[in-house]
């Protein structure tokens, strides 16, 4: 009698869990889930874990690289991001061992901090730093260890943790990279104490995720890329085939931005004189924050984040750009990122998005806000407030001279007529912004040797650059008028004498 009983009471809870498939496919759209309830009545024998977004079979291991390629107090955003990044995936049950995080190191104790020993990345939000496994940090945030990262290199590292993405055939990678960027470029700014590596170029990088995929150490492979112009990192050079799928902050030729500003609301904390974090980045992970990621795909969350960073169209928003295998973007974001438990009734529901700011900053205008509002709130006559004063000019005085240079080198080379025209063409989309990556990297030291570095602002400057490459322009004609354009150059803290060369 028992038994039977017992076997009723089955077939009944069995019922309830067909009518649950149901529902949720409802909410879900496009995959059938469990029920909470039951997923933990089927895992109580032995594994509870799966419930915390560890990994089983049908998964593989997941890795994480993440990546902020910048620094100085003005930059803050950009190490919050990862700092908020490496929670989200903590929480979500993805192990540090598989975790790979890469940041300069020096926001959470700078002079400028108000809150010592403490990163935020939104106004009200917790600290991110607390936990943050440095794997790579000061000089060691190099575009080598990065790629030795990615690829499993641990014999081409020099310094760190020695942590490398050591991964196998059924395993899941998400890479998450943060920073400043052109046109064709991801950049490394080191602030003001020492020089820079050379840039991440974009050929370089697709070079790497092909060797990566010719390795057979992963099943696939997704890429969060914020930085200004990160379109053209991918735009006409990542191929289908690779299983690899790529969203980006911006389309190939506008700015990324800012967020959680000085002067913007919501704004920082009074105490905070910079972004606290970047459009993109808040979305996808705020959104990430909130919602049961089991249920919840790559493609959801890329037309959420398409629709907040756009910012409703405004002047204050850009482009959020998918390449690659678009078909990968119907995995759900559990296969890469895992899920917090605590998310497990809350699905996603297209309308149950955050609001976008009021406005944002254009990424490359975030140092001027900070030193501006540094001098505004510096206490008059202060050594605080003639250094802000003094950077201020600085930055000026550097934008000035790369915007005015590049544009004589182009009436140089072109004719007054022709040369504007020439410097601003963008090509169309699926081309890639130069057809010899050789070329650009050697204009670019040309140029830099004659006119200073580019640095974070002057990479705006790289599409001129490679479509000087395009127009068919030698090493030696490009030295010969930029040695016109630049009789000299400011010596100031932003000049190739402190930041080095970009190629």
């Amino acid at each position: 009698m028992t038994r039977y009983a017992t076997g009723a009471l089955l077939l009944l809870f069995l019922s309830t869990v067909a009518v649950g498939f149901v529902q949720s496919r409802d909410v879900a759209g496009e995959v059938l889930r469990l029920p909470s309830e039951a997923t933990k009545f089927f895992n109580r024998h032995g594994d509870v874990g799966k419930e915390n977004g560890d990994e089983d079979d049908s998964v593989g291991t997941r890795w994480a690289v993440l990546i902020a390629g910048s620094s100085g107090y003005w930059n803050y955003r950009h190490q919050a991001d990862v700092c908020h990044a490496y929670q989200l995936l903590k929480k979500g049950g993805v192990k540090d061992e598989n975790i790979v995080v890469f940041m300069y190191d020096d926001i959470a104790y700078d002079e400028e901090n108000p809150r010592p020993g403490v990163i935020i990345n939104s106004p009200h939000g917790d600290d991110v730093y607390q936990g943050v496994p440095k794997d790579y940090t000061g000089d060691d945030v190099t575009v080598n260890n990065f790629f030795a990262a990615i690829l499993g290199n641990k014999t081409a590292l020099t310094g760190g943790s020695g942590k490398v993405v050591n991964s196998g055939p059924n395993d899941h990678i998400f890479i998450y990279y943060t920073d400043h960027g052109g046109p064709g470029v991801l950049g490394k700014e080191l602030g003001l104490r020492m020089p820079t590596s050379p840039y991440i170029y974009a050929n370089d990088l697709i070079d790497v995720l092909k060797k990566k995929h010719a390795s057979g150490t992963y099943k696939s492979l997704v890429f969060y890329l914020e930085a200004c112009e990160s379109g053209s990192i991918f735009e006409g050079l990542l191929p289908e085939g690779l299983n690899i799928y790529a969203t980006t902050a911006s389309n190939a030729d506008e700015s990324s931005w800012g967020t959680y500003c000085p002067g913007e609301y919501p704004s920082p904390p009074e105490e905070y004189e910079t972004c606290l974090g970047d459009l993109y980045s808040v979305a996808w992970m705020e959104d990430s924050d909130m919602h049961n990621l089991r249920t919840e795909t790559l493609r959801q969350q890329y037309q959420l984040v398409k629709r907040r960073t756009s910012n409703d169209n405004s002047a204050y928003g850009s482009h959020v750009m998918q390449y690659g295998d678009l078909k990968l973007s119907k995995d759900d974001l559990f296969r890469y990122m895992g899920t917090n438990p605590a998310n497990d009734n809350y699905t996603y529901v297209d309308e149950n998005s955050l609001r976008p700011s009021s406005k944002a900053v254009n990424q490359r205008d975030a140092d001027l806000l900070h030193f501006w509002h540094k001098y505004r709130k510096a206490r008059e006559g202060s050594d605080r407030k003639i250094k802000a004063q003094k950077q201020f000019a600085d930055a000026m005085s550097h934008r000035m001279h790369l915007d005015s240079s590049i544009k004589l080198v182009g009436k140089l080379l072109f004719g007054i007529e022709k040369s504007h025209e020439v410097l601003t063409t963008v090509r169309p989309a699926g081309q890639p912004l130069v057809d010899d990556w050789h070329c650009l990297k050697t204009l670019v030291r040309t140029f830099e040797t004659h006119c200073g570095s580019l640095s974070q602002y002057g990479m705006k400057h790289m599409r001129s650059i490679a479509n000087i490459c395009n127009a068919g322009i030698s090493e030696q004609q490009m030295s010969e008028a930029s040695a016109q354009a630049c009789v000299t150059f400011p010596s100031n803290s932003w000049s190739s004498i402190n930041k080095g060369f970009s190629a």
